[in-house]
């Protein structure tokens, strides 16, 4: 199958496709809001332990079905990269970068969504998706060379970087694993709850062993108060629930390829929520790293 025509960009696909980046720029904005408050690994762990209790409700049958069981080695593939990395990796990023920036390198997604598809999943490459690809690679050298390209040769990436250029090939591999929706039970496959719910199962294993790592080895703490525990609901209703759930109806409508184009909507809303917030201005170079990434969203899109 030829993922790259699984349909063309409607309304309402757009729509699916745009609220994940609009939450997780909430997300990026909220994890640096919660440093030196909660342990970044403990925070993914505590974000997706309340996700999984809201969801018992709703899908709570999963946890006994053979359905499920019998297909365990597929979710926990998908807890591992969609949730026991991702956004673990990016609340470590944050300790050490800004939400702004974080975002705008994890803008270089479609390049990973590209690279992942042709390499591992057999996904043809069009002139119109390189050059969308090279536009975001352009947006992401300018935010790390602060808009002067004559530094560029002697940027150093801090480690927030290096974390979420890891975080951001996880989530390509993610986003294409969810494209193969074929090979979940129909069970599963035909309820959006138990199909995250599955996914959270296994991913709070991943989720857990990485927290207890991280209390193990490290002088770990929670500084618990009212805006810790409403920060964590929102991460748990919002960038979770509500994102995941548009993030996967949107990648089966319309494909990894190009709906990994609209996480460079990310670093607008990040722009926009660390200025309201967090009273971090965005520069110049920002804008024109925008300008670029959005670009590559529309030669992406295509046909």
């Amino acid at each position: 199958m030829n993922l790259s025509s699984v349909s063309r960009l409607t309304f309402s696909t757009t729509l699916l496709l745009s609220l994940p980046p609009l939450l997780w720029a909430g997300n990026a904005i909220a994890g640096k809001m919660m440093n030196g408050l909660v342990p970044p690994m403990t925070l993914n762990f505590l974000r997706w332990l309340m996700a999984f209790a809201m969801l018992l409700p709703l899908a709570g049958w999963v946890l006994t079905s053979p359905v499920f069981w019998n297909n365990w080695r597929r979710y926990a593939l998908l807890g591992l990269l969609g949730i026991g990395c991702y956004n673990a990796l990016q609340y470590l990023a944050l300790k050490t970068s800004t939400p702004l920036n974080v975002t705008l390198v994890a803008a270089s997604m479609p390049v990973f969504m590209l690279l992942t598809g042709g390499l591992f999943f057999g996904q043809r490459i069009s002139l119109l998706q390189i050059c969308g690809a090279g536009l975001s690679v352009a947006g992401v050298l300018v935010v790390l060379a602060r808009g002067e390209w004559s530094t560029l040769l002697e940027v150093q990436l801090v480690p927030g970087d290096l974390y979420i250029m890891l975080a951001a090939l996880a989530w390509s591999f993610y986003s294409w694993q969810l494209s193969f929706s074929a090979k979940d039970p129909v069970e599963i496959r035909g309820d959006w709850a138990a199909f995250l719910m599955a996914q959270i199962i296994m991913g709070l294993l991943w989720s857990g062993s990485f927290a207890a790592a991280e209390w193990a080895t490290t002088a770990a703490k929670i500084v618990w108060s009212w805006p810790v525990g409403a920060t964590l609901l929102y991460i748990a209703i919002g960038p979770a629930l509500i994102a995941y759930r548009c993030w996967g109806l949107g990648v089966q409508r319309a494909g990894p390829a190009l709906a990994g184009v609209f996480s460079n909507l990310t670093p607008l809303f990040a722009a926009l929520l660390s200025a309201a917030f967090l009273k971090e201005m965005p520069h110049l170079y920002h804008g024109l790293a925008f300008v670029l990434l959005v670009g590559g969203i529309f030669l992406s899109s295509k046909k």
